[in-house]
């Protein structure tokens, strides 16, 4: 089994690591939520521990991110026992929750059962009409030929491909690509879906990001390919 464990207080990770370790475990340490979300993004775990509180980016903000490419168990750690912040864990694509402190064996239980649970296999590629976006090798081809594209609009384009057909406000797209709040007064994401769509659509029919007036952008395949919006 292969896990990741974030977590910042490092006795707990370190008392993690060896237990894991001890049980056959490949375990790789993240101590801040920068590292965690790079690694959980790169690597391909079994199961993530993952606290909640940690610096940089909190476990919230990771899991987010990582729920908007990646179907990975995760069991959150916290040190509040409040039912609220279970339900924002849960809410945001936890599969389990454990307070601290905790036992070892109750964590390494949890941990078996989750991988056990048969989560549906990751796909590798995903398609929106004769796009392909290579998940493993982080490569997208439009009608065969390969598309250029930056980290961050490969990671535009994979969330926009997983809501294939779906609205995604600004909102939206700003929490799950950029893990920011959306402020109105900036074009962040008006500017990186402009530089996106000339980079997939510029050359090629049909049009495939299209921008819905009022609402956000939807990443489909549409018979009269028209768009409604700029």
């Amino acid at each position: 089994m292969k896990v990741l464990v974030v977590e910042d207080e490092l006795k707990i990770a370190d008392y993690l690591y060896k237990g894991l370790t001890e049980q056959g475990c490949s375990v790789d340490l993240a101590h801040d939520g920068l590292d965690a979300q790079h690694l959980a993004l790169e690597i391909d775990y079994d199961v993530i521990v993952l606290d909640q509180m940690l610096p940089g980016l909190d476990g919230l903000a990771v899991l987010k991110a990582l729920r908007a490419v990646k179907d990975t168990p995760v069991i959150m750690l916290t040190a509040r026992d409040r039912i609220e912040d279970r339900v924002k864990g849960l809410g945001a694509g936890a599969d389990d929750y454990l307070v601290k402190p905790f036992s070892f064996l109750e964590l390494l239980a949890r941990l078996q059962a989750l991988t056990r649970r048969g989560h549906k296999k990751e796909a590798t590629q995903l398609k929106v009409g004769d796009l392909v976006i290579d998940l493993l090798a982080r490569k997208a081809f439009r009608d065969g030929s390969r598309i250029d594209l930056t980290a961050k609009e490969f990671t535009l384009l994979t969330v926009l491909a997983r809501h294939q057909g779906e609205i995604l406000s600004k909102t939206a797209i700003a929490e799950l690509v950029w893990d920011m709040n959306f402020d109105s007064n900036t074009n962040i994401v008006e500017v990186a879906i402009k530089r996106l769509r000339a980079k997939i659509d510029g050359p090629y029919a049909p049009k495939l990001l299209h921008t819905i007036r009022g609402m956000g952008y939807v990443l489909e395949l549409r018979d009269d390919a028209a768009d409604t919006g700029t």
